[in-house]
């Protein structure tokens, strides 16, 4: 997509890379700059809170389809959801797995993992959690009436058993060292198991609701308008006792409607800032901008490879005629450097000091039209359809879908652009009916891990995340292979092996790597300002400014 990096691209790289790995803690920050965009600094986490406040309010761009930590495979039920519920583990905000409902976990051979569980915690209505509450829990993902989209994490589960009042074994069928780690993710979460019970198919609707173990119990959910939490008075990690009262979840879908509210002060802040408004924010005295860590890379993902881009060839020149450059300037202000590869350098975690080396190894992404007209002939593909999705959910992705069917025009595709709404865009990951005709959908796809594993999970065949059913043999055998590893580092060295495998076949398009973002108005600060807000109680950390 680009002949060459510039100097301010790879300054914008380093510092992404180097602050995300956290060498300094949650302090570390980086400053970089995209050519002919914003100049950025990048930071885990904002200026602590000086005291509490009675309650603030909050911007997501689309209400939650449910608040089923089964379900959790956005950023609206988890940014809700991390609040409410909690998992064995913690995602901190400088990217790291730390003690959550489980104290700690044992690995005593390479198909068990033994959970010695935190005592003395309560769920909201006052029970206090048992290794029955975590079986319960964990099993929901085995139980195909539930349909959870987690679902694959659990593939090489044979038993989920209690094996002592606060102690849960997991027996696999096969070594799984990520299943551990995404013990810090939704597949971790804990509920009561007689609110399970009780509740059935209404659990994390807004009749039901839910019933965890987090700094904030669910208050009211007004569908269609807003989710409202109130203060845990019983919350057992005394470090994140919450400084508000309440927090309101407000629905704004129309990116300029929440900025809009932002800057008006009707909404005190929110994640996940409209590229078109960054101009606005960081010069506002309403409030300010900050950037933080980020696992998400966005890219093209495939969902049909039985079409046209079901040709090797037509992938690889779709890919070499975009003008990468110039679609980071237009769809992220410049707030972006060039991907190259379909996983981001921030979610190399596990090995962050390794992580410039195995990027560097890998070719570039070069923007070369000439080059891609001659794949499109060869591949007799001239004239050929291929359907994007598009969306007004956010600017990045008309601008995403319009570049794509620019450089379709110029090397001879016929790409048509399939306008989805705001609120069925998500559906398109979960729900095969959604993406049915739709060859290509912009992805922001983050990982829930610090182990980039997890992102190439996705490749695998028959993952849930493997949207358009690539299968590599391959690619198969060397993931069982590098997900029976203990050591993070000789694991690293292998997913950087099925990163190569993935840029040869491209079922996903590289574009940009760009910083988490969040907006804080002038009254509120504290919040985390990297991705770790999908899982880490970040609104027990927001309290007054003054």
């Amino acid at each position: 997509m680009r002949t060459s990096r510039s100097t301010a691209l790879l300054a914008g790289a380093v510092a992404l890379a180097a602050t995300v790995s956290g060498c300094s803690g949650a302090s570390s920050t980086g400053a970089g700059s995209a050519k002919g965009g914003t100049t950025y600094q990048v930071s885990a986490d904002t200026p602590a809170a000086k005291g509490s406040i009675s309650s603030f309010s909050w911007s997501l761009y689309a209400e939650p389809y449910s608040l089923d930590y089964t379900q959790a495979w956005d950023y609206p039920p988890n940014t809700v959801l991390a609040n409410v519920c909690e998992q064995l583990f913690r995602i901190t905000p400088d990217m790291r797995i730390a003690p959550g409902l489980a104290v700690k976990s044992a690995h005593p051979d390479p198909l068990t993992w033994v959970y010695t569980l935190r005592s003395g915690v309560k769920f909201h209505s006052g029970s206090t959690m048992t290794a029955d509450d975590v079986v319960a829990s964990l099993k929901r993902h085995l139980d195909p009436a539930v349909g959870s989209a987690w679902g694959s994490a659990f593939k090489n589960v044979a038993s989920v058993t209690k094996t002592g009042p606060l102690e849960v074994t997991i027996k696999l069928n096969k070594p799984d060292v990520l299943l551990d780690e995404l013990m810090a993710a939704s597949p971790g979460t804990i509920e009561s198991a007689a609110f399970l019970a009780r509740t059935g198919r209404d659990y994390g609707n807004p009749k039901a609701g839910v019933d965890c173990t987090g700094p904030y119990t669910l208050d009211t959910w007004a569908q269609g308008d807003s989710i409202t939490l109130k203060k845990n008075p019983t919350y057992w990690d005394s470090t994140l006792t919450p400084k508000a009262e309440s927090v309101k979840f407000v629905f704004i879908q129309d990116p300029a409607a929440r900025t809009n509210a932002w800057l008006s002060g009707s909404v005190d802040g929110g994640y996940l800032v409209p590229a078109t408004s960054i101009g606005q924010l960081e010069s506002t005295s309403r409030g300010k901008l900050y950037f933080g860590p980020n696992t998400a890379a966005s890219d093209l993902a495939v969902f049909n490879l039985k079409g046209t881009l079901g040709d090797l060839k037509v992938r690889k020149a779709l890919s070499m005629a975009l003008d990468r450059r110039s679609i980071i300037k237009a769809a992220v202000a410049g707030v972006a450097v060039p991907a190259k590869a379909p996983a981001a350098r921030g979610a190399w975690q596990t090995a962050p000091d390794r992580t410039e080396r195995y990027f560097s190894d890998l070719p570039d992404l070069v923007y070369d039209i000439d080059g891609a007209k001659k794949l499109i002939k060869e591949a007799g593909a001239t004239g050929k359809k291929v359907v994007i999705a598009s969306s007004t959910l956010t600017p990045e992705i008309t601008v995403v879908a319009n570049a794509v069917q620019a450089a379709g025009k110029q090397i001879g595709l016929d790409v048509q652009i399939k306008p989805i709404a705001p609120d069925a865009y998500t559906a398109l990951f979960t729900d095969p009916h959604a993406s049915a005709g739709i060859d290509l959908v912009f992805t922001n796809g983050y990982i829930n891990s610090p182990d980039p594993l997890e992102f190439y999970q996705s490749f695998r065949t028959g993952d849930f995340g493997n949207y358009g059913k690539y299968s590599n043999p391959e690619f198969d055998a060397l993931y069982d292979r590098t997900t029976a590893v203990a050591d993070p580092a000789a694991r690293a060295d292998l997913t950087a092996e099925l990163q190569k495998i993935a840029l040869r076949d491209l079922p996903a398009i590289p574009l940009y790597e760009a910083p988490h973002s969040v907006f804080l108005g002038s009254r509120i600060t504290g919040a985390p300002a990297g991705i770790a807000q999908l899982y880490y109680p970040w609104a027990a950390k927001i309290g007054s400014a003054n």
